[in-house]
């Protein structure tokens, strides 16, 4: 059905188009049962040692103000992330701040954090708890002079009707956000997230989510700060604002974090070479042009304990969950793997 409606979708301006999926979705009667796929068992894993029925995430940025999770859930994910959830609310960057780059299977955002606000957000998610595993995505106000004190304030709030909090020092969108990825200013705010962790016995796992234009002299000075801080896990990686000279649409000189197909190589050499450096002790998820099985697949051997999406369903669909899952298990069975946990890091 999609492929048939998405002339008509992609007709309209990207933002309009995700505002009515989300009101599509406030509806949504389709049962979870369609989406399911035979053999599903072999993709069940575990993530902060909590059991995953599969390793496909949607990633933060679809469902930004927790509005429309649990119907998400239905198309078969194994975990969702709500946010970027900032402590007010926020209506983000001036329009037009989302394209499409059709002939590169791409978008280009700058949306900038647009957002209900924590409160609004705490609120859905205690009237409407999940029905599966759902992680926040935490970050700053535009305006905030303390940025690090907007990530306090978040994940104090938020953290109790969380799976894990990911702390996102890496969108490109936010002046100074990726500051945080200096060695004093990260330790700062790990440092600051660590002591409100132990006075408020918050147990559920800090995430940090990395920008994937970080030089490889960069990585060691993270993963002694994330060990340092106890940080359970990472996400690679963000948009990209880099790496425009390869791609073929028109809108490719569009200001704003770059995502979909031409950041799939790109995140999956930064996932091997964490996963190298770590020794696979910090779990990884990974991100970046992810929309098939083969893909996820490159992504989990690399490295990652699971997986995110986003462009992908911009371009195919609800369906690619499904679709995903059966050619994993396809994959599984030709490499003589009995469970995708056996295949994180193999090609690495």
């Amino acid at each position: 059905m999609f492929s048939i409606l998405r002339p008509y979708i992609f007709f309209l301006d990207p933002e309009v188009a995700h505002d009515i999926a989300i009101k599509s979705l406030k509806v949504n009667f389709l049962p979870k049962s369609i989406f399911e796929v035979e053999g599903e068992e072999l993709l069940e894993t575990k993530l902060f040692k909590k059991r995953l029925l599969n390793p496909i995430g949607l990633a933060a940025g679809f469902d930004k103000s927790a509005e429309v999770y649990n119907s998400l859930f239905k198309f078969g994910y194994g975990f969702i992330e709500v946010g970027t959830v900032t402590p007010k609310k926020q209506l983000g960057n001036n329009k037009p701040r989302i394209f499409r780059l059709e002939k590169d299977k791409a978008l280009i955002n700058r949306l900038g954090f647009n957002n209900h606000g924590s409160d609004i957000v705490l609120k859905r998610i205690s009237d409407n708890l999940p029905q599966g595993f759902l992680g926040i995505n935490i970050g700053p106000n535009k305006d905030t002079k303390r940025k690090e004190d907007d990530y306090y304030e978040c994940f104090s709030k938020l953290a109790q009707f969380a799976e894990y909090i990911t702390v996102n020092i890496s969108s490109p969108n936010t002046e100074g956000l990726r500051n945080f990825h200096d060695r004093d200013q990260m330790e700062k705010l790990l440092k600051g997230l660590d002591k409100i962790k132990k006075q408020k016995k918050i147990n559920q796992p800090i995430v940090i989510k990395l920008s994937p234009d970080i030089g490889s002299n960069e990585i060691s000075p993270i993963i002694e700060l994330i060990n340092r801080y106890s940080v359970q896990g990472i996400i690679i990686s963000n948009t990209t604002d880099r790496n425009r000279e390869n791609l073929m649409d028109s809108k490719k000189n569009e200001m704003g974090g770059l995502s979909g197909k031409p950041l799939k190589d790109i995140s999956t050499e930064l996932i091997k070479k964490f996963y190298k450096e770590t020794k696979g002790k910090i779990q990884i998820i990974g991100v970046g042009g992810v929309d098939s099985g083969s893909s996820a697949f490159e992504k989990i051997s690399a490295g990652a304990d699971a997986v995110q999406l986003y462009t992908g369903m911009v371009y195919k669909g609800p369906g690619i969950v499904k679709e995903i899952k059966k050619e994993l298990i396809s994959i599984l069975k030709k490499e003589n793997l009995k469970n995708i946990s056996e295949a994180v890091g193999i090609n690495a």
